[in-house]
């Protein structure tokens, strides 16, 4: 398997320091400091109904049988029950593969989201890897779990091991214990709020202290879930008596050092939190619901892979109780797995949340990124458990998405407007801010390319929902390259795909490509034949999957700040220079080993032609 120039980066970098006194988590479950590159056979490689599409890889690079069906994890759940005929025959497919290859750890539509699932399968000490942003989840069960690519999943099937890159760790200590009102979903965006959507970016986050042990299993499921949203590899709790309980068996785990080194630490005083809101359109657009209430509200969801647990909806249950939402507004609830659902109708839940008004659906992913039932209408706004509320999010650019708590959308649902969980007028201020998001959106009179160059340097936070909808990931394979096309950045410049020619450059902002692991706008950009993006950051799985596809994701913050909208821009692989009109800029030379990816148009031809 390949590794990207930015581990190179890594690697250079860190390669003089001193050794370490003590280790962090991720060191000692790869033995190896980091900035390391180590290969390692993960225990669970999950797939969900992006599985047809991997397979359709695994047979492009010469795949006949899974190297190893046991590893392997498969859960049909972002649109379960499907929806039309083309996705019901695509999950047939799946099943039909599942019985070919042989792989027994297969959960069918309506079993649940593959998170949840996971809860059941994810052990301490596992090193968990999955096709899907959101992997990281399992890291509550003191496990390594981070998300990957289609593309990488197929080679996965093909080899059974992967490279990684020991990612910094950051520290994060919790005290004391939450207020009434306040919940875990309070932390996480707190944190996010704190730090920013990329401010953890390709780092692994502990969580220690004794507010960590005051978590539920529940609660830290949410936590490590919106690790993504902070641009983290991977999240982690303790092995502890609180994880032990839950397991109902001692079991060994792994665990950082005392005086393991930490590329950054921040507390947080839980006594200290009040109930938050990411407002739209970004998840690091935090504010204390006190800010926001009042705010005229039509929908609200309670689930989804961060919110969807029992406690959850128990504690929506109990707001409820006996009341009932306003005539008119729409009120989802998605169940995060059979499980939990069975549990929740034997103990009366969906009893009173059906009576309350609300619509209590099958459980899968569906209405969180708009590929089944919920999709809001124009001008909508909806407050959501979910994790993300980036625009079109839900299915419809034209709507507004909050993220909260389920207590805050559950009292605000009934109230039809945002209210304070805490029945009291909180005037609270979030007392943090993170550089603004620029959700762009060009009109489609300009032009935003000129002599080759596409600017997208007022762009930061460029998310994939921009760059392919999530509701068109199921009407198009992501190795389809020919169907991805007129779809290719709609979301924000519908120019692009109708302008972009061959050995094109894309110039942008920071965090480019943030969001879900889905591989779509790389594999598109591959195909336009784009010569490379040039750009301040980027989302750790979005860069794994343009090195996977043969696409060039250069770091280099200079040269976008040089840039001016006429200017030459010129690139040297070999060299590691780029030219801005007369300024030339310098970035580490690609690997070889990365040269012989792109050389070979992206990993699927390079293990075809390496088998």
């Amino acid at each position: 398997m390949p590794f990207s120039c930015r581990d190179e980066y890594y690697v250079h970098k860190h390669s003089k320091k001193k050794q370490m006194k003590g280790k962090t988590f991720v060191e000692k479950i790869f033995n190896s400091d980091k900035g390391s590159i180590v290969f390692k056979k993960p225990d669970i490689i999950l797939t969900h109904d992006n599985t047809a599409s991997i397979f359709n890889t695994f047979r492009k690079m010469g795949g006949e049988n899974v190297k190893d069906p046991s590893q392997l994890m498969i859960v049909l759940d972002h649109n379960a029950p499907p929806t039309t005929a083309a996705l019901a025959n695509q999950y047939q497919k799946v099943r039909d593969i599942v019985n070919e290859q042989g792989i027994s750890n297969f959960h069918d539509a309506g079993k649940g989201i593959c998170h949840q699932i996971m809860a059941d399968y994810a052990k301490p000490g596992m090193v968990i890897v999955g096709s899907d942003s959101h992997t990281c989840t399992a890291g509550a069960f003191n496990a390594f779990a981070a998300g990957i690519d289609r593309t990488e999943s197929a080679g996965l099937w093909c080899q059974g091991e992967t490279w990684f890159r020991v990612p910094d760790s950051l520290k994060v200590t919790l005290k004391g214990k939450l207020q009434e009102g306040v919940y875990a979903k309070d932390i996480s965006l707190w944190i996010i709020g704190m730090i920013g959507s990329s401010g953890a970016d390709y780092m692994s986050i502990e969580y220690h202290g004794d507010g960590a042990k005051s978590l539920t299993i529940d609660q830290r499921m949410t936590l490590a879930n919106l690790a993504s949203e902070m641009g983290a590899k991977n999240a982690v709790f303790p092995n502890d008596e609180v994880l032990e309980e839950w397991l109902g068996e001692k079991l060994e785990g792994v665990w950082a050092d005392e005086d393991a080194e930490y590329v950054r630490e921040i507390e947080v005083d839980l006594t200290k939190l009040f109930p938050l809101v990411a407002a739209p359109h970004h998840v690091d657009n935090v504010k204390a619901v006190a800010e926001v209430k009042g705010t005229k509200l039509n929908e609200a969801l309670v689930g989804t892979c961060t919110n969807g647990r029992y406690e959850d909806l128990k504690i929506v249950a109990e707001i409820l109780k006996g009341k009932k939402i306003p005539e008119g507004f729409q009120m989802l609830i998605v169940p995060a797995s059979k499980k939990v659902y069975l549990k929740a109708l034997q103990e009366g839940i969906l009893e009173i949340l059906l009576d309350a008004g609300a619509n209590v659906l099958s459980a899968s992913c569906g209405p969180c990124l708009g590929t089944g039932q919920g999709i809001p209408a124009d001008g909508w706004n909806v407050i959501s458990t979910a994790n993300r509320n980036f625009k079109g999010r839900m299915g419809n650019k034209e709507s507004n998405v909050y993220l909260a708590s389920p207590a805050t959308v559950a009292y605000s649902a009934l109230a039809g407007e945002i209210v304070d969980p805490r029945g009291t007028g909180g005037n609270e201020t979030f007392p943090y801010s993170v550089e603004e998001s620029s959700t762009v959106t060009i009109p489609e009179t300009e032009n935003r390319r000129l002599n080759g160059i596409w600017n997208y340097t007022d762009a930061n936070d460029l998310n994939t929902d921009q760059m392919f909808a999530g509701n068109l990931t199921y009407k198009v394979l992501s190795s389809d390259a020919e169907s991805i096309m007129p779809y290719l950045f709609e979301g924000f410049d519908v120019n692009f795909t109708k302008r972009v020619e061959r050995e094109d450059i894309i110039l942008a902002g920071s965090n480019f490509g943030c969001g879900s692991s889905r591989e779509h706008p790389a594999v598109g950009l591959s195909h336009a034949g784009v010569k490379a993006v040039i750009c301040k950051s980027v989302n750790r799985i979005f860069y794994r999957s343009s090195v996977n596809q043969g696409l060039p994701i250069i770091l280099l913050p200079e040269a976008v700040d040089a840039y001016n909208p006429g200017d030459e821009v010129v690139i040297d692989f070999e060299k590691g220079t780029v030219q801005v009109a007369k300024k030339s800029f310098p970035f580490a030379p690609l690997p070889q080993k990365l040269m012989e990816i792109f050389k070979a148009k992206g990993l699927v031809n390079f293990i075809k032609e390496n088998a």
